[in-house]
Parts: C-alpha cells; structure tokens; sequence
C-alpha cells in the first residue's frame, strides 16, 4: 500500500555501484510501499553524434536489446530474478542517464535512488558525473549509495603490491 503518490526510481546501469544502489532501492519500496521504477538510460556507441553521422538501424536494435539485457540482467545479479513483493516497472531510455533520471524522478515526493562514490580522483572526474548531476538537478530528494565493501576492498588490495611481486625469474 503506497502512501500518497510517492515513487522510487532507481538508476541502474548493471555496475556493481549500480546493484547497491538496485538493492537500496527495492529496500526503500518495502519500507514505504512505493512502487519501484528502474530506470536504464543508454547512448549509442560512440555517442549520439557518432550515430547521427552513420546511423545503422541493425546496429541501434541490437544496442537496445542489450540494454533490455542488462536491466534484466541487473535484477538477476542482485536478487536472482525481479523480487515479488514490489510493484516493479522498468524502463529502458536512449537518454543521457543523469538528465533522464532527474526528468523521471521529478515530483516533490519520489526518491531518487544512485550508486557514488568509492573512486579515486580520476574515476570521479570522469564517472561520477551521472550521481553529481542528479544531486543538483533534482526536484525530490536523492538517496545516494555508497559501493560495496568488496570494491572498498578491491582498492586497498592494490597498495600492497612489493617491488618483489614484479621480478620475473631469468629462464635457463
């Protein structure tokens, strides 16, 4: 049972971020009894003026389909199939993620569900965009969630590399 008109949508690209953010958000919809709407927003390869200067309708099908793939796949990876006790949609958008999700979550009452965080400065120049743009473009509040321990562990696993792991024994 819903209260009020409130929705959960959640950005999901099948990233491990992604299905943190998937898992947080079918929390949300236990809890307040809102439907959930997951939301995959892709681009052609290359970008959409790449496609506009050799548009190939094969080729922009098969991206589709494996858009459709990747959501379905989504649910799969975090909870072994679409879970039964919320009310689900999906959606798959040929949009830029953070200006489809922010046109998508926009009533007062939807919240706003994405993966952040957990990268060095590179990868958040370059990859964090979609969460930063959502924080500040969005008329609803934004629940923002943090990676996984296993990536946290994953990143501190690199700084114990010893010189003596890169010597490669002399054959013969």
């Amino acid at each position: 049972m819903a209260v009020g008109n409130r929705r959960v949508i959640a950005g999901v690209s099948g990233s491990v971020r992604s299905l943190a953010a998937l898992r947080a958000a079918v929390t949300e919809a236990r809890i307040s009894g809102a439907p959930l709407q997951a939301v995959l927003a892709w681009a052609p390869v290359g970008g959409e003026l790449a496609y506009a200067r050799a548009p190939c309708a094969a080729l922009l099908e098969q991206w589709e389909q494996a858009a459709c793939q990747r959501l379905l796949d989504a649910f799969d990876k975090a909870f072994g199939g679409m879970p039964r006790d919320v009310e689900i949609s999906a959606a798959v958008v040929r949009a830029a993620p953070g200006p489809a999700l922010v046109e998508l979550a926009g009533r007062p009452d939807d919240l706003l569900v994405v993966g952040y965080g957990g990268r060095g400065w590179l990868g958040r120049a370059t990859h964090g965009a979609v969460t930063r743009y959502c924080i500040a473009h969005a008329r609803c509040p934004v629940l923002t969630v943090p990676p996984p321990d296993l990536i946290q562990q994953m990143r501190r696993w690199r700084h114990q590399w010893r010189p003596e792991d890169f010597i490669v024994p002399l054959a013969g």
